[in-house]
C-alpha cells in the first residue's frame, strides 16, 4: 500500500454503510469545524465589540454565500469528474481534470474577489442593511473578499481529495488553519481592537494557509490526481464539462442565495435587534446544516464513482442508505439545538431580547431541519451521476421561486417573523418531492438500459 492509497475509499466495492460512515464523520468533522472557527468571529466580536459588530458581520452572510456558491458549485463538479474518472480507471482524463480545476479555481476565485469588492456598498444599501452597521459590514465584507481566491482553491482541492474517498487530510488542514483563526481573532479585536476588521483579517490568512496546505498536499500526492504546477492549464473539454455539472450547482446555490437575500433584507427591516438574533440564530443552526451536509458530500462522490463504473443498482441504494442517515442527523441534531438554543445563542448575543428571536428562528426551521437534508441528499446523487441541469430547475421554482412570491404575498400581509421563517420548510418539502421523481425515473431508464444492453450482449 502506497502512502496515498491508505486514504483512498473503493466506493465500488464491498459494503456501502461502513465505507458511507468512514468517508462521513471526517467530512462532517471538518464542516462543523469550518463553523467553529467562523462562528469564533461572532463570539469574538460579541463579546469584545458588542451586537452591532455580530450584526454588521450577521447581515453580510446572504450576500458571502452568493459570491463563493458558484465557485463552490464548479467544486461539485470538479468532485464529480474526479469521483468518475477515478471509479473508471481513467488516468489521463483524471490528471488532465485535476490541473484544470486548479486553474478554474484560481482565475475564478480573483473574478468573484473584484466582482465582490465592486458590488459591496450598492448590494447592502439594497438589502436595507440598517445604517447604523453599514460602515461595519461593508468593511467586513470587502477584507472578506480578499480571501476568495485562496477559499476557492482549498474547496477545489478538497473536491479532488474527497473524490477519491480522501477526507481526512482536508479535515487536519482546515482545523490547523482554524486554529490560527481563532488566536488571529483573538490578537486583532483583543489587543489591536480593530473591530470587524480583525476577524476578517483574520479570515483570509486561515483561508491563505488552507489554500497552501491542500496544494501542497496534492503536489506530493501519487497517481494520476498529483497536482504539478507545471501542467496547470486549462483543457476546454475538461473545463466544459466540469462547467456544465459545477455551473447548473454554482447556479442553484446562488439563487438559493439570492432567495436568502431577499429574506434577509425582511429580516433587516424590524431592526438591529432582530437582524442580531437571526444572524445568531443562522450561526447555530449552520452546525446542524454542516452536519447534514456532509451526507450530501459522501452521495455526490459515491455516486460519481459507481456511476463511473456503471453500478446503478448501487446508487439506489446508496441514495436509500444516504436519506435514512441525513434523517437521524438532522432529527438528532436540529432539536438538540432548539432545545439548548438560548444558551447556544447566548454564546452571541447577550440582549434577552434578541435570544427571543433567535428562538423564533429555531423553533421554526431546526426542529424539522432533515427536511432540508432530504432535499439536499438527493441533490447529492443526482449531481454524482452527473445530472446537475434538472435539479438547479426544480430548486429554482420549487425553493427560490417560491420564496420571494411567499415574501410579495403571505408575509407582505402578514408581517411577522413566523410568517417569514415558515417558507423555509414548505419550500424544502415541494422541492424534495420533486427531486425524488426525477431521481426514479432517471434510475428506471438508466437501469432499464443496462439490463437491455447486457441482453443483447
Amino acid at each position: 500500500m502506497s502512502s496515498t492509497s491508505k486514504y483512498e475509499i473503493n466506493m465500488c466495492e464491498g459494503k456501502l454503510l461502513p465505507k458511507i460512515l468512514k468517508f462521513y464523520f471526517p467530512i462532517m468533522a471538518s464542516g462543523v469545524l469550518q463553523l467553529v472557527f467562523n462562528a469564533a468571529d461572532l463570539m469574538v466580536v460579541g463579546n469584545f465589540c458588542g451586537d452591532d459588530s455580530v450584526a454588521a458581520v450577521g447581515s453580510t452572510t446572504s450576500l458571502i454565500n452568493l459570491l463563493v456558491n458558484i465557485l463552490i458549485g464548479l467544486a461539485v463538479g470538479a468532485n464529480v469528474l474526479v469521483a468518475r474518472y477515478f471509479g473508471a480507471g481513467q488516468d489521463k482524463e483524471l490528471e488532465e481534470t485535476v490541473h484544470t480545476s486548479v486553474m478554474t479555481a484560481l482565475v475564478g476565485g480573483i473574478v468573484m474577489c473584484f466582482v465582490g469588492i465592486a458590488v459591496s456598498h450598492r448590494t447592502l444599501v439594497t438589502m436595507a442593511t440598517p445604517g447604523d452597521i453599514l460602515p461595519k459590514s461593508l468593511l467586513y465584507l470587502r477584507l472578506y473578499c480578499l480571501g476568495i481566491p485562496a477559499s476557492a482553491l482549498y474547496n477545489f482541492g478538497s473536491s479532488v481529495l474527497r473524490a477519491v474517498g480522501d477526507t481526512k487530510r482536508p479535515l487536519y488542514y482546515l482545523f490547523t488553519a482554524g486554529i490560527l483563526n481563532v488566536i488571529l481573532n483573538l490578537i486583532f479585536v483583543i489587543l489591536f481592537r480593530m473591530d470587524v476588521a480583525g476577524v476578517a483579517c483574520a479570515t483570509v490568512i486561515s483561508q491563505v494557509l488552507s489554500a497552501f496546505l491542500i496544494l501542497r498536499c496534492l503536489s506530493k500526492c501519487e497517481g494520476a490526481y498529483k497536482l504539478e504546477f507545471k501542467k496547470l492549464s486549462i483543457k476546454k473539454d475538461k473545463l466544459l464539462k466540469l462547467v456544465g455539472i459545477g455551473l447548473p450547482a454554482g447556479l442553484q446555490g446562488a439563487l438559493f442565495s439570492l432567495s436568502n437575500i431577499v429574506i434577509q433584507s425582511s429580516v433587516n427591516s424590524f431592526g438591529k435587534i432582530v437582524v442580531a438574533g437571526n444572524s445568531a440564530a443562522i450561526s447555530v443552526e449552520g452546525f446542524v446544516y454542516m452536519a447534514m451536509n456532509g451526507v450530501y458530500q459522501c452521495a455526490v462522490s459515491f455516486a460519481g464513482q459507481n456511476y463511473g463504473a456503471g453500478k446503478y443498482k448501487r446508487i439506489v441504494k446508496l441514495a436509500f442508505i444516504c436519506e435514512g442517515l441525513v434523517f437521524f442527523v438532522g432529527l438528532i441534531l436540529g432539536n438538540a439545538s432548539y432545545f439548548f438554543g438560548r444558551t447556544l445563542l447566548g454564546l452571541y448575543v447577550k440582549g434577552d431580547e434578541a435570544i427571543h428571536y433567535g428562538m423564533v428562528r429555531l423553533g421554526v426551521i431546526c426542529t424539522i431541519y432533515f427536511l432540508c437534508g432530504f432535499m439536499d441528499t438527493i441533490v447529492g446523487v443526482l449531481r454524482g451521476m452527473g445530472y446537475s441541469i434538472i435539479p438547479m430547475f426544480v430548486s429554482l421554482s420549487g425553493a427560490c421561486l417560491f420564496r420571494i412570491i411567499w415574501i410579495m404575498t403571505v408575509f407582505k400581509n402578514h408581517h411577522e417573523l413566523t410568517w417569514l421563517y415558515i417558507s423555509y420548510p414548505i419550500s424544502w418539502i415541494m422541492t424534495a418531492a420533486v427531486h425524488f421523481m426525477c431521481f426514479g425515473i432517471i434510475m428506471y431508464r438508466l437501469i432499464t438500459k443496462k439490463c437491455g444492453t447486457e441482453m443483447t450482449d
